[in-house]
């Protein structure tokens, strides 16, 4: 096996678990783009149902996302996904076969049930070798991205052709796919490492709910889904007032999102290097603020649309890619899967209450009113990400150092801080694992090694 590259069962398991988790986000993404503008076929049709009905996973999604993760670690990762991919198939089904928009509703609460997020990482992890789970983690995050777009994309056009039950039917088929995939696609591993990095660990929940920098990082994911949920209730429609017919919506969102790739990318590389991700990431809440203005003050005039859709593309993208990598940076060793957990669970209740607030404020206020919300919200994050404090690049390591006490434990824990480029070291005794934080350029592997072939 090559130490610098995946080797056939990593790549075999990453290639499947995106596009395992890509088919069940293309399916709950495929409606928000149409939804506004076909449910009102339904006979109960009310904006502010409609936006219920944009957001409701999120809140099953919200609740049921950190319990799932550790179900996972209770009864395995393949009967969590399995049963997790039923679960939304069944929602699917419920959704494609309801008459009003109610029963669309409850379908959606049901997609959102099937939360496999963290069984789906933790199986990543366990299907790679230490080095190499970074590379299969990128994978799956450029599978979601992926179906985000394409669901963009497409959504307008098959919504025209087979409609809202249509659509329907079709998640629920792309979560049969999904079941099939890992069924026969899926490489069998018998590895199941410390979880700490992929899944919460109960009793760290309360103490991150109090850091101040992750929580600054949690309020932004909350606020920015919050914003994109609510911004899709009111956008379909704005975009047909305009002149644009609901089929047509895709040759607008092609060209935005891929301008928006061609700006951001660039825009990414030069802030990194320069060590200015701080100031990208207050950038980009700029551009959705003008954005978001842009389409305030331009609501009639479709040109005045596409470029507010392009610069909100340009903002979203480059923060949809840097948050989680900032939540890195700021989350203690050991307690990555902890933070990345809480942080998803804000992401999800910011969608379902966007879609909630979109919808009531579409149906009291207009419009004007759901973008007037989105920005106060947008500038409200713009002041808190104030205290967000610039980190040093750092990265996470893991081990494995079997037959520790805990008296042994703790003083590896010593000896490994103690090191150059070591920020902290977190040693379990009971999982016989050692996580560090350590600085990118500045740590010492072969001390580290040494260090932890002593205790052995």
């Amino acid at each position: 096996m090559s130490a610098t590259g995946l080797n056939r069962t990593e790549k075999r398991a990453a290639v499947t678990l995106a596009s395992i988790f890509g088919l069940r986000m293309l399916g709950l993404f495929l409606i928000m783009p149409v939804l506004a503008i076909y449910g009102q076929s339904y006979p109960d049709y009310t904006p502010f149902l409609v936006g219920i009905a944009i957001g409701a996973y999120g809140l099953t999604q919200a609740m049921l996302q950190i319990p799932m993760g550790w179900l996972s670690d209770r009864i395995g990762r393949r009967p969590v996904i399995l049963g997790g991919l039923a679960i939304f198939a069944f929602g699917s089904v419920v959704a494609a076969l309801a008459d009003t928009m109610t029963g669309v509703i409850i379908g959606r609460v049901l997609q959102g049930a099937g939360a496999i997020a963290g069984a789906v990482l933790a199986l990543a992890a366990d299907s790679a070798r230490e080095e190499q789970r970074p590379k299969v983690m990128a994978v799956i995050g450029m599978g979601i991205g992926l179906s985000f777009v394409l669901a963009l994309i497409i959504a307008p056009v098959l919504g025209g052709v087979i409609g809202m039950s249509g659509l329907f039917w079709m998640t629920a088929a792309l979560a049969v796919g999904g079941i099939l995939l890992l069924w026969r696609g899926m490489p069998v591993t018998h590895q199941q490492v410390p979880s700490r990095d992929v899944l919460p660990v109960p009793k760290e929940l309360k103490r991150l709910l109090k850091h101040g920098q992750l929580m600054r990082l949690n309020f932004g994911v909350f606020v920015l889904h919050l914003v994109l949920t609510a911004w899709f209730v009111t956008l379909p429609l704005q975009l047909v007032d305009a002149g644009l017919s609901a089929q047509n919506h895709s040759w607008l969102y092609l060209p935005t999102l891929l301008l928006s790739f061609a700006v951001m990318v660039p825009m990414m590389i030069i802030l990194v290097r320069r060590k200015q991700q701080l100031l990208g990431m207050r950038l980009s809440m700029l551009m959705l603020i003008i954005s978001l203005l842009a389409i305030l003050v331009f609501a009639d005039a479709l040109l005045g649309l596409v470029l507010g859709v392009w610069i909100f593309f340009i903002g979203f993208n480059y923060l949809e890619a840097s948050l989680p990598a900032m939540l890195t940076q700021h989350a203690p060793a050991g307690s990555k899967g902890s933070a990345s957990g809480i942080y998803t669970t804000w992401q999800f209740l910011g969608a379902f209450l966007g879609g909630v607030i979109g919808g009531y404020s579409l149906q009291k206020f207009g419009p004007s009113g759901v973008i007037i919300l989105c920005i106060a919200l947008l500038v409200c994050w713009l002041l808190v990400s104030v205290g967000l404090q610039q980190v040093l690049a750092t990265t996470r390591m893991t081990f494995q150092v079997d037959g520790l006490n805990e008296r042994q434990a703790a003083s590896l824990s010593s000896d490994l801080t103690a090191l150059s480029g070591i920020e902290e070291a977190i040693v379990i005794a009971d999982e016989g694992a050692v996580y560090l934080k350590v600085q990118r350029d500045q740590y010492d592997a072969q001390a580290i090694q040494g260090l932890l072939a002593r205790y052995s």
